[in-house]
Order: structure tokens, then C-alpha cells, then sequence
């Protein structure tokens, strides 16, 4: 990425404050990371606990700046000849531009500029022209242990609510196997085991594996899944509610 890529239009709002942290903020910049995670409503990204935090801050080569709303670290790699930026953050345009403003500055030192972002970050809309490319993209594997628990625990997108019957089939977990009912509503979802079976009324189910269940739970769309021979069964109408509550690109901005 130039270093002159985060050119972009300010708005009339004044510019945060923009300070140094270290080691002692951890708690601080682990509770902003949260935050903008939450505000931007991602799926799937990895947090730190504090020793990890305090010790990544600590590092004699990081420079970490926070706002109210905001967080950048950056050092320099490559015989400092490249700005590797390993986290930025923003929850409000203003933060957003004046974080990138920090980056933006070392463009007279810096051939390249180098970052981790998640996919849709708005990074893609400030430049004026096409001046940073995707260079790497990392595919990370996933895996239901506990269905229920794993449908419990995630979030869905409140304006849906449905009920569609699914059958798992996952030899390593027996536990996820069987006839369950999926029922979404007010932005949670529940799995409840099915053991007197498929009324003739319902629709018909949705036939999983393993494989298959994790690309759901992702955000995979159902028709990816059939082409693939990870899904077979269900119908149209189902696939569709199914799209529409499991909908979402699931990242993480970590390398480990």
C-alpha cells in the first residue's frame, strides 16, 4: 500500500485527541478494541486478554496510539523500510481519518505501508484513488463442537425470525447428530433436539455434515453449501431464512 493512500476528505468536526500508550493501558485499548468490534458489528474477531495485551504494548518497537474511539499500533519492518500496521480501529469518522492521519504521516520514510483490516473496513472508501491492493488473505478453519451452545452463543440479525428443521450428521461429535428444530427470533437463536420427528406439514429439512454446519454458522449462503455437496434437502424458502439469519463475513485480523 503507497503511504499516501489514506489521503482523504476531512469533515468539520474537530480532530480527537490522539495520545501514546504502553504496557499500562492494556486494559484500555482491550475494552476500545471490543467496542469498535461491537459497534461495527463483526463476526468471528479474536480479542486478547491483558497479560497478552500488555506484553504486544510493551514491545520495544511498537508505537500504539489511542483515542475515546480508537486505537493504531504500527512498527517498522524490512530494514524499516515497510510501516506494518498490526491493528487500527475506529468508531467515528473523525477518529477514523485522524488515526489514518498518524499512518498517513511517515509517507516521506516508508516505501510501503503494509496493514491488517478486516474486509469490509472503511479504509477501501477514503482514498481518492485505487492506491492499496490486497495482497494476502489467510483462510482460517472453524469448527461446531457444541451445536447448541454455538447457536446460543451467536448473535443473528434482529429483524429475522424463523423455525426450520435441520438434520446434522457429525461422526466425530455424536452430540451434534440427530433431528433438531432452529428457531431464531429477536436477534438469538436456540437448537432444540427433534426426537419425535418431522411433521408432514413442516418443511423438510436441511441435511448437514460437520462441514457443512461450520460454513453455515460462518455465513456461507445455503446454495455455496449444495453445490459443494455440503447441504443437501430443505427448500428454497428455508435456504433463503437460513441466508438471512446466518448472514455475515466472518474474520479475524490476527496471525498467529
Amino acid at each position: 500500500m503507497p503511504p499516501d493512500a489514506a489521503s482523504a476528505a476531512t469533515s468539520g468536526a474537530p480532530a480527537p485527541d490522539v495520545r501514546r500508550v504502553g504496557r499500562d493501558d492494556a486494559a484500555a485499548v482491550t475494552e476500545l478494541i471490543g467496542r469498535c468490534h461491537q459497534a461495527a458489528r463483526d463476526c468471528g474477531p479474536l480479542t486478547w486478554d491483558l497479560g497478552p495485551t500488555a506484553r504486544w504494548l510493551s514491545q520495544q518497537d511498537m508505537y500504539a496510539y489511542l483515542t475515546d474511539d480508537g486505537f493504531a499500533a504500527y512498527h517498522w519492518a524490512d530494514h524499516n523500510e515497510t510501516l506494518f500496521v498490526e491493528r487500527i480501529h475506529g468508531a467515528s469518522p473523525e477518529t477514523v481519518r485522524a488515526l489514518w492521519s498518524v499512518i498517513a504521516s511517515h509517507a516521506t520514510m516508508a516505501d510501503t505501508i503494509r496493514v491488517r483490516i478486516p474486509p469490509a473496513d472503511p479504509f477501501w472508501w477514503l482514498t481518492h484513488e485505487r492506491d492499496a491492493a490486497l495482497t494476502k488473505r489467510s483462510m482460517w478453519m472453524l469448527r461446531v463442537v457444541d451445536a447448541p451452545a454455538a447457536i446460543a452463543a451467536r448473535g443473528f440479525p434482529a429483524a429475522v425470525s424463523l423455525s426450520v428443521p435441520l438434520v446434522i450428521s457429525d461422526h466425530t461429535r455424536p452430540g451434534n447428530s440427530g433431528r433438531w428444530e432452529l428457531a431464531v427470533v429477536d436477534g438469538s437463536g436456540i437448537l432444540v433436539p427433534n426426537g419425535r420427528g418431522f411433521l408432514a406439514a413442516a418443511p423438510p429439512a436441511l441435511q448437514l455434515g460437520a462441514r457443512g454446519l461450520a460454513a453455515l454458522y460462518a455465513g456461507t449462503p445455503v446454495a455455496a453449501l449444495r453445490l459443494a455437496g455440503l447441504a443437501s434437502g430443505g427448500s428454497p424458502d428455508t435456504d433463503a431464512a437460513l441466508d438471512a439469519a446466518f448472514v455475515a463475513t466472518a474474520f479475524m485480523v490476527d496471525d498467529f
